[in-house]
């Protein structure tokens, strides 16, 4: 088979796994999309903007490891490295590729059209270099099988994004056949005699404690460590805590797990035992001020081992180029069979911890709808092959009461915070996992910015649940810092599905205001295959989670201070 650039990146595509990759089209990467198209491993799925095409490939990657979105040169590419921002910063490989000028008009001092006035156009490749581990500019065939391989395996081994900037007459250029794909997808092993080291310093640190808890961070599955991190709690019968971002990362159902830690936020009696215990170990941790909630509750210090992805600190002690699972594989090897270090369990269980039964709702079914009753409703609906996605703002909250069966699935975008990141995000996992019972908490502030990828999911006929929490704007916002900014136009969310369905789509849109409604629009949804229903839920403005309300006050007290003299 003879190649080309495009067909050489398609086939690379499908050997990593991608059955699809998203795209929105533009005059400089046609020919490259229609290159794209003659490999039947990837299907191209198209997306209404490049802004929701970025976070729909974010989406999938969460649900399938990897994923790409391909956008045309400057208006697209722009608009899709915010979300390439936000895929840095929640640690997973999404490949953005773009279409650029013809490489004729590179240093020819032409002004082309979708650039900003100049003839220089390496502007979008600098800009990308910031937001990615890896950004190539293909300009020649002869050197595109090396740059496509050098981004795609530093983005596989780093879980970061990386940028392919093609111009648009090279796309269809003939170029080498791909070599086998081992040498892309291969990692490198953990260092052997770092790796000793490392096990033998954080295992003679849980030694000498006898209190110890586990903390699971959202890093955890980029490191490929979720099983590793079940062994290690296993051997050592401690307490295990997972942070906001972080919620699934570890069974719910385990003997040890004990609930979110989020300051005053956290699961009752978390933060109690972990003021209790006298050390942490971290695991894949990122402590930031929404996290720690305004730095009130940062485990740091001499009583903290800190294992990230590919290093971990102990005390002054640093081992680089070891990867988390195998420190953590090495360590539970070490306690198998030795004495339980449970006493953090023992005093949980003492202060009443894990046996808090959930109160009735006394309450009429005709009453007015609430959040309580909207969470509750949640609970009710969760199976083990739920992902349910947390848009930023009170669904994290109410997201976080939820329990999970193993299997069950949490998303949330907590480092970026991009507020309606979940709508295209959604999309792009129900792609790559259109069998889950897939379903969307968002808040109606939220949903606004990225209505469109509905659209897209009624194209598709992706049965997605969309609980819209209509309660009149920003309520994130109102808890940090309220004013008239955080108030919105309502928009009657429900109808909005009719539009998107025009002659050919069968979403649904529902409105509840109360109980009973609610409950008969649940029912709907679950029982409708052929699109997405969005559950308009109708509740009043301050009607907000107490979590959110003491977490708000703390962020913006840290948002506050004063400059430092």
């Amino acid at each position: 088979m003879a190649y080309t650039v495009g067909t050489y990146l398609a086939e690379r595509f499908a050997q990593i796994g991608l059955k699809h990759h998203f795209a929105v089209a533009g005059d400089y990467n046609l020919v490259l999309l229609d290159q794209l198209l003659m490999n039947p491993g990837t299907e191209q799925v198209y997306c209404s903007n490049e802004l929701n095409c970025g976070f729909a490939a974010e989406g999938y990657a969460r649900a399938n490891g990897a994923a790409a979105a391909v956008v045309t040169f400057s208006v697209g590419a722009l608009s899709a490295l915010n979300a390439i921002g936000g895929a840095y910063a929640e640690n997973l490989p999404v490949i953005l590729v773009s279409g650029a000028p013809n490489s004729n008009d590179h240093g020819s001092g032409h002004i082309l059209h979708h650039t900003i006035g100049t003839s220089d156009y390496g502007y979008q490749l600098r800009i990308a270099k910031e937001l990615t581990c890896a950004a190539v500019s293909i300009i020649s065939a002869e050197d595109a099988p090396e740059k496509i391989d050098h981004a795609i395996r530093t983005a596989l081994r780093e879980k970061k994004p990386a940028y392919i900037e093609i111009a648009c007459n090279v796309s269809a250029q003939p170029c080498r056949a791909p070599g086998p794909i081992s040498a892309v997808i291969n990692e490198p092993a953990s260092d052997a005699d770092t790796l000793a080291a490392a096990v033998k310093a954080v295992a003679t640190f849980i030694e000498g404690k006898q209190k110890p808890v586990i903390l699971v961070g959202s890093k955890l599955r980029a490191a490929g460590a979720e099983q590793a991190a079940i062994r290690l709690a296993d051997a050592l019968g401690c307490c295990v805590a997972t942070m906001g971002a972080a919620k699934s990362f570890f069974p719910e159902d385990h003997a040890n797990y004990v609930g979110t830690f989020w300051g005053s936020a956290s699961s009752p009696h978390v933060y109690d035992i972990f003021n209790w215990a006298d050390s942490v170990i971290a695991l894949g941790c990122i402590f930031n001020d929404y996290s720690t909630e305004g730095w009130t509750a940062w485990p740091k210090g001499a009583n903290m081992v800190n294992a990230d992805k590919d290093s971990t600190i102990v005390g002054d002690a640093a081992f680089n180029s070891v990867h988390l699972r195998d420190v953590l594989d090495g360590v539970a090897q070490y306690f198998a069979g030795k004495a339980k270090k449970d006493a953090t369990m023992v005093e949980y269980r003492r202060i009443g911890g894990g046996t808090a039964a959930v109160t009735p709702e006394n309450v009429a079914k005709d009453a007015k709808l609430t959040r309580e009753h909207i969470q509750r409703t949640l609970q009710s609906i969760v199976t083990s092959e739920t992902t349910i996605f947390g848009e930023t703002g009170d669904s994290w909250f109410n997201v976080s009461r939820t329990r999970l069966p193993r299997g069950a699935r949490v998303e949330y975008e907590m480092q970026w915070g991009h507020i309606g990141w979940s709508v295209p995000a959604m999309f792009g996992y129900a792609v790559g996992q259109p069998e889950r019972r897939n379903i969307l908490m968002v808040g109606d502030g939220s949903f606004q910015l990225t209505a469109q990828e509905v659209g897209q999911m009624t194209r598709r006929k992706l049965p997605v649940i969309i609980f819209l929490i209509n309660n009149a704007g920003y309520t994130i916002e109102v808890e940090i810092h309220d004013g008239p900014y955080n108030n919105i136009k309502n928009w009657n969310y429900a109808a909005v599905i009719e539009g998107f369905n025009a002659q050919d789509g069968h979403g649904k849109g529902l409105r509840a205001t109360t109980m009973d409604e609610l409950d008969d629009a649940v029912k709907t949804a679950l029982a409708h295959k052929d699109g997405p229903v969005l559950i308009e839920c109708v509740i009043p403005r301050d009607d907000c989670t107490s979590e959110l309300i003491s977490w708000g006050r703390h962020v913006a007290t840290a948002n506050g201070r004063p400059p430092a003299k």
